[in-house]
């Protein structure tokens, strides 16, 4: 790995924007390889060196993931001209390389992952891995008595697209009417499409899970986080296998 600046190390890391980490070093909070480093410009071999902040040891990854609680209203895009995206809520000095794994519809919210991994991307949308993935959904009209049972069986939708068998659950809450939806693979607006074809329309859509991956209860809407080493352990681990 080339050398690189103090401050963009840290930054990459995620202990704060670039100007924060700067004034973190100027105020003695940083220590490489045991000693106190003042400069933000200081070269370091991510690899080898030993960085400290606050007493807390930062270790660099060649690769970045993230979970991001996506709010309703941005688009999962690495750019758009007219609307905000998903990497429009990373800083800016950590967002160069990230892109979003999959895609959610403009008013879904939830779990998404963010990363430069182009190899985990790939297994866990992959046609063929079928990773599972969970909504929770606000549903007005009425369900048939019967969805469950044609959310088994795998529905066929107007248009003749063929979906597999899924998993169709009816939540008891606080009068709304909700339902989880658990699916295996991502078709075009496919929530949506396979409640309207069992009677009912999806007024609010959150995905809560990805493969093994839950969405962290304590992330709020349009917060990031990086992933634990257990989480991305998890969640590789039915990226790696053929369902």
């Amino acid at each position: 790995m080339p050398r690189m600046r103090l401050d963009k190390l840290l930054a990459h890391l995620n202990c704060g924007s670039r100007k924060e980490v700067q004034a973190m070093i100027r105020a003695g909070r940083v220590q490489v390889d045991g000693a106190t480093e003042r400069d933000p410009a200081a070269k370091v071999d991510s690899d080898t060196a030993q960085v400290v902040l606050d007493g807390q040891a930062q270790q660099y990854q060649a690769q970045r993931y993230y979970m991001l609680n996506k709010p309703a209203g941005v688009i999962t895009a690495s750019r758009d001209a007219r609307h905000s995206t998903v990497l429009d809520l990373f800083p800016e000095e950590i967002r160069r390389g990230l892109f979003a794994v999959g895609r959610l519809d403009k008013d879904t919210e939830g779990l998404l992952i963010v990363t430069d991994d182009g190899a985990l991307s790939h297994a866990l949308m992959s046609p063929s891995r079928h990773v599972e993935k969970v909504y929770e959904a606000t549903v007005e009209g009425e369900l048939l008595p019967d969805a469950e049972i044609r959310f088994e069986k795998g529905l066929t939708l107007k248009d003749g697209t063929v979906c597999l068998p899924a998993r169709l659950e009816r939540l008891t809450g606080d009068g709304a009417q909700r339902v989880r939806v658990i699916l295996r693979e991502g078709k075009y607006h496919q929530v949506k499409r396979m409640i309207a074809a069992v009677g009912g329309v999806v007024v609010q859509l959150r995905r809560v899970q990805l493969g093994g991956l839950r969405l962290d209860p304590a992330l709020v809407e349009g917060a990031f986080r990086a992933l634990t080493d257990q989480e991305l352990t998890t969640l590789q681990k039915p990226a790696s296998e053929s369902i």
